[in-house]
C-alpha cells in the first residue's frame, strides 16, 4: 500500500453449478490463498457462489436459501484475513431477486451491490429471474447474520485511512451499458472498479473485451479488475472462458487469457497515480450523484510489487509497436515543420549537423518535410561547424549522412571566430571552463541564424526533451531556433526513432546511422585527446539518460516524488545501477530540473508527440525562481537510509 500500491486479484473459482457448498469450498481455497499474498482486494466471478448458469432454478428457495448460509459463512470465514472480498451471489429483497456482488472483509459483510443492466436477449435472458438495483428503494438494506447491511448501486468503499484507496463495484453487463455504473462511482472518486463477470466466450468477444476495458479504465482514469466464470459453468449452450483482466488508465496491467487456468490473475495497481490523472484531467468531474461511502480499516503495509516496470517509459517493448510508434512521431514532427516552412515562406530549412543523434533526427524530418512540400531536398541546408573538439568521426558520419540524404552541406569553421570573441572578452583559449564551452555553442547558433538569414530560411533545432529536463544546454545557444522539433522526444527515444530509419535503410546509409547510433553522446565542446578521440561524453558528466527520462517519466507523468521514483527505479533496473548510483543521479536530476526552469521558460515552439513535455504553452507551467527543497529533502532521506 506504500505509494499507492494496491495489491488485487482476479480470483478463478471453478464452480460446481448448483452446488452451493462446493463452490463455498472452493471461494474459502481462494480466500487462504490471497490473504497469504497480502492482497488488498480480490474480486470473485458473477454468482460464483450458485454459478451463473443455474437458470430457473434460481426460482428455487432450496438454492436461494443455501445461498444466505453461504454468505453469513464466508463473511465469518474473512475474520482475521486481510483481503476485502467481492462474491457474486443471488439475493432476495422484498420478494424479488437481485443479482449481487456482496464486500466482505474482517468477519462482516460491508455492503451488497446488485446488478443494473440484466442482459435480455440472444443467449441472455436475465430478466426472467432477476431485477434490477434501479428498482431498489434508496434505503434498501439486507441482513447477514446480526448485521443490517445496504443493498444499492450507489454503494462506494474508501480505506478509513488511505486516501486514494476507494473501489466501487458493477457486475458484467453494467460494463457493456451505454451508460455504466463505474462512470458515476468514478465521479465520485472510486480509483478502482471491480467488475464480476459471466461473459460467455464468443469469436472476437475476447478482444472486444480488452478493448472496452482499457478504453474505461483511460476515460475515467481508474484502475479495472476483471473476474470472469470459467468453463466449469455449464456448456449447455454456451462456454465461459476465465477470461480475467486486471487495468489501469489504459493499460492491461495482467491477463488470463481466455481458457487458460490460472487460479489467480495478481497485479498492483498504483492508486496515487490514478489520483494525479484524475488531478490533471479537469474533464473529469469532481462531483457526481451522491454515494454511500462505506469505510474499512485494512491494517497499512508495504506492497511487494510484482508488476511490470519498464526501464525505458517512453519506449514500447514490443518491436512492432514500437515501429509505429517511431513512424507516427516522425509524421507529427515532419508535418509540424512542413507547416511552419509554409507559413513563415521559409526558402531554407537550416539545421546545425554534428554527427550525433539529435542533429541526425532533426535532418531526417526535415527531409520528411520537403518530401510532405513537394520541394527539392536541397532546400534542407545542413551546415557542420567544426571548433575545438570536433572528432573525425562525427564530422565525417555528418558530411555522409547530408551526401546520401541529397541534403545541400556548408561548412563553416568557427575555430577563428570563437578565438577573436576570446580575445575581445579576455577570455584565455587555456582555460577550459564553462565560458569557453558556451561560447562555442552560442557562435554556432550566430552562424545559423545569420544563414538562415541570408537564405531567407528558418532555424530548425535539434534538441530533444531529455536535455530540457537536465537544462543541457547552453543559453542562447543550441537552447534557440525557429522551430525545435525534438523538443518533445526523450533522449531513450530518439535513439530509437533513428534506428528505426537505419532499419529501413540502403546499406550505405544504414551504416552511417548506425555509427552515428553507436557513437556516445557529446556536446564536443572540450578539445579531443592525442589521439583525436572525444573527452567529454555527456552521459559521464550528467548521468544516464536513461535513468534521468525514467525519473522524468514518473515525475511529470505519474505525480511521484523522489522516495517513489527511487522505489521504481531500484525495482526496474534490478541490480544494474547500486541504490547508491540511482539516488546520486536522481539528486542531480531534481537539482538540474528546478534550477534550469529559466531555459524552458523561454523555448522556441516546436510539437508536442507524446504525454510528457516541457512546452511554457502547453503541458509544463512553472516559476523559474520555485525551490527545490521538498524533492531534495527527500533525496537526503534516501541518500542517510
Amino acid at each position: 500500500m506504500k505509494d499507492g500500491f494496491i495489491k488485487v486479484a482476479a480470483a478463478a473459482v471453478s464452480v460446481t453449478v448448483a452446488d452451493v457448498k462446493s463452490n463455498t469450498e472452493a471461494i474459502k481455497t481462494r480466500m487462504e490463498q490471497t490473504d497469504k499474498l497480502g492482497t488488498n482486494l480480490v474480486v470473485f466471478p458473477e454468482l460464483c457462489v450458485t454459478g451463473y448458469s443455474c437458470g430457473d432454478l434460481f426460482y428455487s428457495d432450496v438454492l436461494l436459501n443455501a445461498a444466505v448460509k453461504a454468505l453469513e459463512a464466508l463473511a465469518g470465514y474473512s475474520a482475521g484475513k486481510y483481503p476485502v472480498y467481492v462474491i457474486g451471489l443471488p439475493v432476495r429483497y422484498r420478494g424479488k431477486l437481485y443479482n449481487c456482488a456482496a464486500v466482505l472483509y474482517d468477519g462482516a459483510c460491508l455492503g451488497i451491490v446488485p446488478k443494473v443492466h440484466l442482459p435480455n436477449g440472444g443467449e441472455f435472458y436475465e430478466k426472467r429471474q432477476f431485477s434490477s438495483a434501479m428498482e431498489l428503494p434508496s434505503d434498501a438494506a439486507v441482513t447477514v447474520g446480526k448485521d443490517v447491511v445496504p443493498m444499492g448501486a450507489d454503494l462506494m468503499f474508501a480505506h478509513d485511512t488511505l486516501e486514494h484507496f476507494t473501489f466501487g463495484v458493477e457486475i458484467c453487463e453494467d460494463m457493456w451499458a451505454p451508460e455504466p455504473p463505474c462512470g458515476r462511482l468514478c465521479r465520485n472518486g472510486a480509483l478502482i472498479i471491480a467488475n464480476l463477470s459471466a461473459s460467455d466466450e464468443v469469436i472476437g468477444k475476447a478482444e472486444y473485451r480488452r478493448t472496452l476495458i482499457s478504453a474505461t479504465t483511460g476515460r475515467f482514469a481508474c484502475g479495472y479488475i476483471y473476474c470472469a466464470a470459467g468453463p466449469e459453468e455449464s456448456t449447455q449452450d454456451m462456454v465461459f472462458s476465465r477470461h480475467n483482466l486486471i487495468a489501469e488508465n489504459g493499460t492491461i496491467l495482467a491477463e488470463n487469457r481466455p481458457f487458460e487456468s490460472r487460479e489467480l490473475t495478481i497485479t498492483e495497481i498504483d492508486v496515487n497515480k490514478l489520483a494525479n490523472e484524475r488531478h490533471m484531467n479537469t474533464t473529469i468531474p469532481a462531483n457526481g450523484e451522491d454515494c454511500c461511502v462505506i469505510s474499512f480499516a485494512q491494517p497499512l503495509r508495504e506492497t511487494v510489487l510484482t508488476r511490470y516496470a519498464a526501464k525505458n517509459p517512453f519506449v514500447p517493448a514490443d518491436d512492432e509497436e514500437l515501429s509505429a510508434r517511431a513512424e507516427a512521431i516522425l509524421q507529427i514532427q515532419s508535418y509540424g515543420l512542413a507547416k511552419r516552412l509554409k507559413h513563415a515562406h521559409a526558402k531554407t530549412a537550416v539545421i546545425g549537423i554534428s554527427g550525433g543523434l539529435d542533429s541526425t533526427l532533426a535532418v531526417l524530418v526535415a527531409v520528411r518535410a520537403m518530401k510532405l512540400l513537394d520541394r527539392p531536398l536541397t532546400d534542407v541546408l545542413a551546415v557542420t561547424m567544426p571548433c575545438f573538439g570536433t572528432t573525425a568521426r562525427t564530422k565525417s558520419n555528418a558530411v555522409k549522412l547530408c551526401e546520401l540524404l541529397g541534403v545541400s552541406l556548408r561548412e563553416v569553421n568557427i575555430s577563428k571566430s570563437v578565438l577573436q570573441h576570446f580575445d575581445d572578452i579576455g577570455q584565455s583559449p587555456d582555460c577550459l571552463d564553462v565560458t569557453y564551452e558556451n561560447a562555442q555553442a552560442r557562435e554556432r547558433t550566430q552562424v545559423l541564424m545569420d544563414i538562415a538569414n541570408m537564405t531567407s530560411g528558418i532555424v530548425v533545432g535539434t534538441g530533444d526533451l531529455s536535455e530540457l529536463a537536465l537544462g543541457w544546454a547552453t543559453y542562447n545557444g543550441d537552447h534557440m531556433s525557429m522551430y525545435g522539433v525534438n523538443a518533445s522526444v526523450p533522449k531513450t527515444l530518439v535513439r530509437y526513432i533513428v534506428r528505426y530509419e537505419a532499419q529501413k535503410a540502403e546499406p550505405a546509409m544504414a551504416a552511417v546511422l548506425g555509427d552515428i547510433l553507436d557513437t556516445p553522446v557529446s556536446p564536443e565542446l572540450l578539445p579531443a585527446d592525442k589521439n583525436g578521440e572525444m573527452t567529454q561524453k555527456t552521459e559521464d558528466l550528467v548521468g544516464p539518460y536513461e535513468l534521468h527520462d525514467f525519473f522524468l517519466y514518473h515525475m511529470l507523468r505519474t505525480g511521484a516524488g523522489p522516495k517513489k521514483i527511487f522505489r521504481l527505479a531500484h525495482y526496474a533496473f534490478g541490480g544494474e545501477y547500486d541504490d547508491k548510483t540511482i539516488v546520486h543521479w536522481l539528486r542531480t536530476f531534481m537539482r538540474r530540473f528546478f534550477v534550469q526552469q529559466f531555459k524552458r521558460s523561454c523555448l522556441p515552439d516546436g510539437p508536442k508527440v507524446g504525454t510528457v513535455t516541457l512546452s511554457p504553452r502547453g503541458d509544463w507551467r512553472m516559476p523559474s525562481d520555485a525551490s527545490s527543497r521538498l524533492w531534495l529533502d527527500e533525496v537526503e532521506e534516501l541518500e542517510n537510509t
